[in-house]
């Protein structure tokens, strides 16, 4: 601790090659040298550039395609995936490159996650989106010019964009706010007690009761309703000491400290690993889940800014992570919907919400009409 005095856990540690003993290896015995560790840095999220006079035309917009992939490919539930039966291995991504985690495993029907980031690698996203090519920030839709002859390299085409002197951009940066997340609980579908907002970057959500409000716990057992059944008083008896969650070098984990599973619907996680956008995962007891990246994020927003505004205001379904209780939901359970579930929690994350808002703001307004079901 006296290397780093602001260190808040040891999940924002992450031993060197060299250590042959590392915390997350489950060795008898464990090394303690503070230089076999080092720290986890957060990435710096590069600023996505929105185009000041948008030159977007709604004929070539992608939304009605994924409106019409989305309708024709929906289940009619979510479907489930768990942890590590039905995940074949994958090469390590370069998003994995700053997290305390080594590599995960994959699968396009099910998932389940090994124990503790410390002990698992993230694998590379089916889509090969890396940090290392970013897309063009913005590429006029039609045109006749010479300057914009696409090169092979899409490197080159990112040089291009920035240096053309006709491109009228303003960058929009990611900041970090005061509190990273809040945490609203349910039971069924009825809001119980007030949201908790994380100031601290590891929080945990537990069915005991501590009146101390301690501001990096949220305690489950502490809230009262009185329209709480036998069925949510059981589950609620089972949560026990629930889930951490701890955002640190840019990614958001979960892990699960219950003895019961806990599942957990992630639309960026689900991205990463090639499922379905609503594919709900069950995380076993003690194991933990990477459930949010910043770097993918801030790839998916800055491709998406050149689709328009309706493409981009999606996104805002990423930002917003759903996590139940002892009880799952989805294809392989009668419960369809989380809020079928007894107990289960909403988690918004402001970093990513407020920069969409940003970006959203220097967009403008959106090209297709205002209506009661836009």
């Amino acid at each position: 601790v006296w290397r780093w005095p602001d260190l808040q856990s040891h999940h924002e540690l992450k031993a060197l090659e060299c250590c042959e003993f590392p915390f997350g290896s489950k060795q008898k015995d464990i090394c303690v040298n503070p230089y076999h560790y080092r720290r986890v840095e957060t990435p710096v999220l590069p600023p996505v550039l929105v185009p000041r006079h948008s030159e977007y035309n709604p004929q070539h917009s992608l939304l009605a395609k994924f409106r019409s992939a989305s309708l024709n490919n929906e289940p009619l539930m979510p479907q489930n995936a768990t942890y590590p039966d039905s995940f074949p291995p994958l090469p390590c991504s370069s998003f994995s490159s700053s997290s305390p985690a080594s590599s995960l495993a994959q699968s396009p029907t099910s998932q389940s996650f090994p124990n503790s980031p410390s002990s698992s690698a993230e694998p590379g996203s089916p889509y090969h989106v890396t940090a290392e090519t970013p897309p063009p920030p913005y590429s006029m839709m039609e045109t006749n010019s010479q300057d914009d002859v696409k090169p092979n390299n899409p490197t080159e085409t990112t040089k291009l964009t920035f240096s053309a002197p006709h491109r009228d951009l303003r960058p929009v940066c990611y900041e970090e706010p005061e509190y990273w997340c809040s945490v609203a609980y349910y039971e069924l579908n009825n809001r119980v007690g007030e949201t908790f907002h994380a100031s601290s970057r590891s929080v945990l959500v537990d069915g005991f009761t501590d009146p101390s409000n301690n501001k990096n716990r949220f305690c489950l057992g502490l809230l009262s309703n009185v329209n709480r059944n036998s069925t949510i008083e059981h589950t609620r008896r089972h949560i026990g000491k629930g889930l951490h969650l701890y955002y640190v070098g840019g990614e958001v984990y979960a892990e699960c400290l219950s003895d019961s599973s806990i599942f957990v619907q992630s639309r960026n996680c689900n991205f990463q690993h090639g499922f379905h956008t609503t594919t709900v995962c069950k995380i076993p007891s003690g194991c933990s889940l990477k459930i949010f990246n910043n770097q993918l994020f801030a790839q998916l927003l800055a491709q998406s800014v050149n689709h328009g505004f309706e493409v981009v205001y999606e996104l805002t379904k990423m930002c917003t992570i759903r996590m139940s209780f002892v009880k799952g939901w989805g294809a392989e359970y009668h419960r369809q919907d989380v809020t079928s579930t007894p107990c289960w929690i909403e988690v918004h994350l402001h970093g990513p919400l407020q920069w969409l808002d940003k970006v959203l703001t220097q967009m403008g307004s959106p090209h297709n009409p205002i209506s009661s079901v836009s």
